[in-house]
């Protein structure tokens, strides 16, 4: 039998706030345990939450950049359950009227083709603590930091059908919330988190199948295994007779499995009513006005733009685009060279090799836009060659100035001069005078294999400062002349 596999995500973002969503503790990663939760965070009695204009603000920027609803009044609920990193003992979500309804994104499959994911809401909430299981010998500790932190949990419709769409999907995400500046999207510190809905059905078959949910899970690759491995689990069982359960859970990279959690909960086991202590948030035409007028370029634009204004191909633009601080650089090295595709390739090329050897982060990059640019000049006007410049990169990564310093300091100014070139390329073909013979006694076809080798023997004489294309052009006409 063939299966289809149906996939739903569900991503947490943790918002950049300053502040938490209800009240006014900060959310610093790494603080030492519990000296980040105030009163409210802890459910005091007579302590009541405010909410924090600012997770608005950022919840209608993320609806109105998948074009979705917004609604004019969305109401806070209150979702009760009780677990010890959970002190007053509900989380305070929204779920009959969420901020932010139907919208969708555009994702780019491996072929290059695209393909449209419905958004069915976005619902702004509160995190819950930490519970910490090492070195309290049997016992667990509770940490209280991230009770509070504002999130916006993105719910997408069941249209994904395997891992790697939902991969694409997730960084399609990633790059979004980073380009509008409301997550900063670093999954290993858990600012952006996925739920996995996944189950599998008979291919033609219209209606679902049960569904499990793989729960927080944080890193893109961990997210495509996962997925891969929990729909093999499903086929299995259910070939062999047995039942798919809803549960959630949990991924274990180690063993690359997941493993049952908890069976799976309704939205009536959680008795959700609208909180009482927060009023209905209204949003006014004029607020959603000023949010969109604070909109960046969006991804999608940003690729369309580097395909339309720099003639980039598809693929250099969905790289290129992929991250806004990548962009950026990009556009900063074009501006300097004046030349989109020697900038896409170097940036794509050396710069990317660079910064993965390194694990940089390219706002850490040891070359900066500018210099990278001045160094794509000195390519353009001869001063030195595409494989010097190999050597010049190398050298202002190590912090030895600009392509000018480097040029001037190692003397790797590139020959250009004709006459100095004929009398090295003289020389060359003196010392290997029974490879000339062979050269001119053979076909074209072997000609072709010989004639690199010369040029590698120019190229070495002159310790690769030679033109390239003066070197071919004049050796061509020494050899066959």
């Amino acid at each position: 039998m063939q299966w289809e596999t149906v996939i739903g995500l569900e991503i947490h973002a943790q918002l950049s706030t300053q502040s938490k969503i209800f009240s006014a503790s900060a959310i610093t990663f790494g603080a030492e345990p519990n000296t980040q939760a105030s009163l409210v965070d802890l459910g005091m009695p007579g302590t009541l939450p405010v909410l924090n204009a600012e997770a608005v603000r950022m919840a209608c920027k993320f609806g109105l950049a998948i074009d979705a609803e917004i609604a004019g009044t969305n109401i806070f609920a209150r979702k009760n359950y009780f677990y010890p990193d959970l002190p007053k003992g509900y989380q305070t979500s929204q779920m009959d009227h969420p901020i932010v309804g139907k919208g969708f994104l555009d994702i780019t499959l491996e072929d290059g083709s695209q393909k449209r994911i419905g958004i069915t809401r976005a619902h702004l909430e509160e995190d819950a603590g930490k519970s910490l299981h090492e070195d309290f010998q049997g016992m667990s500790g509770i940490d209280l930091n991230r009770a509070g932190t504002p999130l916006l949990e993105i719910v997408s419709e069941p249209d994904i059908r395997s891992a790697k769409e939902a991969v694409a999907y997730v960084k399609a995400i990633h790059a979004l919330v980073r380009y509008l500046g409301i997550c900063d999207g670093n999954m290993a510190e858990g600012s952006l988190r996925c739920d996995c809905n996944v189950s599998v059905r008979p291919k033609g078959q219209a209606e679902f199948g049960t569904r499990a949910e793989i729960k927080n899970v944080n890193s893109f690759r961990f997210i495509e295994k996962a997925i891969n491995h929990e729909v093999q689990r499903q086929i299995e069982l259910i070939e062999d007779g047995g039942k798919v359960v809803q549960e959630t859970r949990l991924y274990d990279p180690n063993k690359d499995q997941t493993r049952s959690m908890r069976s799976k909960e309704e939205a009536n086991d959680y008795r959700y009513f609208p909180c009482p202590d927060l009023l209905p948030v209204v949003i006014e035409q004029s607020f959603l006005d000023e949010v969109r007028a604070t909109l960046p370029e969006l991804p999608v634009e940003k690729r369309a733009r580097f395909e339309s204004e720099f003639g980039l191909s598809t693929y250099d633009a969905d790289v290129l685009a992929a991250s806004r601080e990548l962009a950026d650089y990009f556009e900063a090295v074009k501006a300097v060279c004046g030349d989109a595709k020697l900038a896409a390739n170097w940036v794509m090329g050396e710069l990317s090799s660079l910064l993965n050897k390194d694990n940089l982060d390219i706002e850490q990059s040891p070359v900066s836009a500018e210099q990278l640019g001045g160094m794509i000049l000195r390519i353009k006007d001869n001063t030195i060659s595409g494989k010097i410049a190999k050597m010049v990169f190398e050298a202002m990564a190590n912090g030895e100035g600009s392509a000018d310093q480097v040029i001037e300091a190692k003397g790797l100014k590139q020959v250009t001069d004709s006459g100095a070139i004929e009398a090295m390329l003289d020389d060359v073909l003196a010392a290997n005078a029974e490879q000339v013979e062979q050269y001119r006694a053979s076909d074209e076809a072997k000609r072709g294999k010989m004639f690199g080798f010369f040029v590698g023997q120019a190229m070495k004489a002159s310790k690769g400062k030679a033109n390239p294309g003066q070197v071919n052009q004049l050796l061509k006409q020494k050899l066959e002349g």
